[in-house]
């Protein structure tokens, strides 16, 4: 009880905190996590680590990390508007390719140019291919959720850079989990399924989840008999089942659960059910702090050496650079002016909870050492909390120069070249 006293305050605490000094409340919930682990509890008594966190507990931690992550990406496959992948403008398609394939080359090139390096964090010498392709992703990925809050309290959500950003980070999330299904998908796990087994498997219980799982659950949410309190209910428990399937074929429970998520139905004019969303939201917002704590316990910041404080230092600069370099330049492409540009390149490095989440399936599965883990870990913190100081920093430059010297500041342009409203998403 204590140690679950201790996470809450602390979690809570720090969220309050972050958003006094113009972060989001999860930055701070992130940080005071990583700091319930060893990184702090190390450098004290270790009377005090063994009293607030004995031994016997940590299967009851993992237990509620994993709870809270199932439902925190079931909501975020809840949230996930597929439709953005149908007729969506060039504007958004070129912001959404730049920025997943740039990013992801470059870290597939800096993975094999430091190979060497990569060495002393822990990696094996022969460098396999999925690595490779993971240490890509984790450059490639932008946080939707933690995006969202970033535009939202910028005042950004009704304006061009906030509906493009958006749009494209939901693109570059789609692409995202499924070329990290396929790093996960092909690591050893012991499980004794083959990987062509596997596969079959896993297309039957997509089948299955999107066609007869989703007809009943949508009868289900749609009965006036039905408490609402019994469709919660049942709808955890989808995702639950979801979650278990997909472990139980060797992949992470992020999978089931996000792909339970996107399934379930929403309300009969397509918008999403503001009862669901109120208490998923809720709920995960209480027990999220566990997954940071569990997160955290592999993360020792004290142990890093000067090799992997210089990786840091390099993946982070290579990361913002990668992510609003790409980002900007796709959006000038489309003749967006550069203010506009260069908000959506700092939007899209929002990396945050999402990227914690890959890190942590990544490790999970060996693909990542604990060292270079740590190093990523302390990357996402460091990208998400220069968001607001890269916008500020934007705003006061252009704010100098002059008004916005394109059609993109308060318009964008559509795929036929007329200007597109700025209080909506683009067609």
């Amino acid at each position: 009880m204590g140690a679950t006293a201790v996470i809450l305050v602390a979690a809570h605490g720090a969220g309050m905190l972050a958003r006094k000094l113009g972060q989001p409340s999860i930055v701070g919930q992130l940080i005071a996590g990583i700091a319930l682990g060893p990184s702090l509890l190390s450098q004290l008594p270790p009377a005090v680590g063994n009293t607030l966190f004995p031994a016997e507990i940590a299967p009851m931690l993992t237990g509620l990390g994993q709870v809270s992550l199932v439902l925190f990406l079931y909501f975020v496959g809840y949230e996930l508007d597929l439709g953005l992948l149908r007729g969506r403008s060039r504007s958004t398609l070129t912001v959404a390719a730049a920025a997943f394939a740039v990013p992801m080359m470059m870290g597939a090139g800096a993975a094999l140019l430091f190979h060497g390096t990569l060495e002393k964090l822990g990696l094996p010498q022969d460098l396999s291919a999925r690595s490779i392709l993971f240490l890509a992703v984790s450059l490639s990925i932008t946080a939707v959720p933690v995006l969202i809050v970033v535009v939202r309290e910028n005042g950004l959500a009704a304006t061009v850079p906030g509906v493009i950003a958006v749009s494209a980070a939901g693109l570059i999330d789609v692409v995202g989990w499924a070329v990290l299904l396929g790093t996960i998908m092909d690591s050893g796990d012991g499980s004794g399924i083959s990987l062509p087994v596997r596969l079959i498997l896993l297309v039957v219980a997509v089948v299955v989840m999107a066609w007869p799982a989703r007809l009943l659950l949508r009868r289900l949410m749609r009965s006036p008999g039905v408490s609402s309190a019994a469709r919660l209910s049942a709808l955890i428990g989808f995702a639950f089942a979801a979650s278990w399937v997909t472990s139980a074929l060797g992949l992470h429970v992020i999978f089931g659960a996000l792909l339970a998520g996107v399934v379930t139905p929403r309300e009969p004019d397509g918008t999403l059910s503001p009862d669901l969303v109120r208490s998923l939201d809720s709920i995960g917002s209480l027990l999220l702090p566990f997954f940071f704590v569990v997160s955290g316990r592999s993360v020792s910041i004290g142990t890093l050496d000067g090799t992997a404080i210089s990786v840091l230092v390099g993946v982070t600069v290579l990361a913002v650079v990668a992510k609003v370099g790409s980002g900007a330049l796709a959006a000038r492409m489309c003749k967006l002016d550069n203010r506009t540009s260069m908000t959506i390149g700092v939007l899209l490095s929002t990396r945050g909870l999402t990227e914690l989440i890959a890190l942590n399936a990544g490790f999970q599965a060996g693909l990542l050492s604990g060292p270079l883990y740590t190093v990523l870990v302390l990357m996402a913190i460091a990208t998400t909390l220069l968001t607001q100081p890269l916008l500020v920093l934007v705003q006061r430059i252009w704010k100098r120069e002059g008004p916005a010297d394109g059609p993109g500041q308060g318009r964008a342009l559509g795929d036929s070249g007329q200007p597109v409203s700025a209080g909506r998403s683009l067609p």
